[in-house]
């Protein structure tokens, strides 16, 4: 990026569209011609300055050059998994600090729904970042050691989705990376905003945000991100069980959130994805599958049971093993009547699979290219 960003630090992202669409505004330029500055610095990711985009009056050029930049972050690092399915990017702030995202690939018509071929191709997704670190405190996720150290502005989210473009083409976008999405509202929501807007262009049914349950933004979710998905952590199907391995679970008691989620789901009429790390001999047994069916039986649910990825010899947790995954789908589907998927973890030789995000990056550059893998996990039901 521009050599002058250390001399000029206050200058803030072009993506950071509040910010860009007031100065614009105040200016007297036509917010209209923003989308065609985003398209330029996503088409020219190396470029500097923004004195190449077409079309702009005179006054846009002095304004973009005294307050902004095309992009405030910096890809440092990149490392593809040994089967390229997975690409693990390390992205620099302009405040110093990193964070991950991840871009996993999958070829759907490897997979099978409902013993049928899927339909479909190639699907790309990405997994992006809101926060430096995370004040959550899950005792199974890598991100959740770090603590809490800064949220991302809307600028910075975006911008993950623009040095991934660099990858791949980008079909599908979770906010399952560091942090957690709802402690980071506004920025989120207009990060997700310009996602879906010129010249990105992604559906909003392509975008899932994960959270481990923040009632008050679940409570305004539908009305201020209407057909976004929204995916739960959960995690266990009692309060004690989710106090023990999520200690945030205390200030979101699980009635409490269950009507949260009704409320929510009445008002959309939207699947909710319910994510469940299984623990071997925590919340893994027959009997929490039993009590988890009857948590969702209100629900249209899609439960996704995630194996364990340890996270080094802090862990106190041990993975599931597969006969008792397949146990727990068996009630699930065959007693509750809930679509059950088991998600085949990608990325977990570079440290990019679920809960292992904690900004560190094996010296594997990544040459560009790609192999597919079957589909795990299309948010699309």
């Amino acid at each position: 990026m521009a050599s002058s960003s250390a001399a000029t630090p206050s200058r803030r992202s072009v993506f950071d569209a509040a910010y860009i669409r007031s100065e614009f505004s105040a200016a007297g330029i036509s917010t209209h011609f923003i989308p065609l500055i985003w398209k330029y610095v996503l088409q020219n990711p190396w470029c500097g300055d923004l004195d190449g985009v077409p079309s702009l009056p005179a006054t846009a050029y002095a304004l973009l050059q005294q307050k902004f930049r095309p992009t405030t972050s910096t890809l440092t690092a990149a490392a593809d998994s040994k089967d390229r399915t997975t690409t693990k990017l390390l992205i620099r702030l302009q405040n110093g600090e990193s964070v991950e995202s991840v871009i996993m690939r999958y070829d759907t018509t490897l997979g099978k729904y409902d013993g049928k071929p899927r339909s479909g191709g190639v699907r790309t997704t990405l997994c992006v970042s809101s926060q430096v670190g995370c004040k959550m405190g899950c005792r199974f996720c890598a991100t959740g050691t770090m603590g809490f150290k800064s949220n991302l502005s809307s600028g910075e989210i975006v911008e993950q989705l623009v040095h991934a473009s660099r990858y791949s083409q980008i079909r599908n976008v979770v906010f399952m990376g560091m942090g957690e999405p709802m402690n980071n509202y506004n920025a989120l929501v207009e990060a997700i905003g310009v996602f879906t807007g010129s010249p990105f262009q992604l559906s909003p049914k392509r975008i899932t945000v994960s959270t481990v349950g923040i009632i008050h933004a679940i409570n305004k979710f539908n009305g201020d991100l209407p057909n976004v998905n929204l995916a739960v952590s959960l995690h266990a199907p009692d309060q004690d069980i989710r106090c023990q391995i999520m200690p945030a679970a205390r200030a979101f008691p699980l009635g409490k959130l269950m009507n949260a989620l009704q409320s929510y789901q009445n008002e959309s009429n939207r699947t909710i994805f319910i994510e469940y790390i299984m623990l071997d001999g925590v919340n893994d047994q027959e009997e929490h599958a039993h009590q988890l069916g009857k948590l969702l039986e209100t629900f249209k649910a899609v439960v996704n049971l995630i194996p364990f990825n340890p996270i080094g010899s802090s862990s106190n947790f041990k993975t599931s093993s597969d006969q008792n995954v397949k146990k727990f789908q068996k009630v699930l589907r065959g007693i509750y009547n809930i679509r059950t998927t088991v998600r085949q973890e990608m990325g977990q030789d570079i440290a990019g699979a679920c809960g292992q995000l904690v900004v560190s990056l094996p010296d594997e550059r990544s040459s560009g290219d790609a192999t597919l893998l079957s589909d795990i996990e299309d948010l699309r039901v």
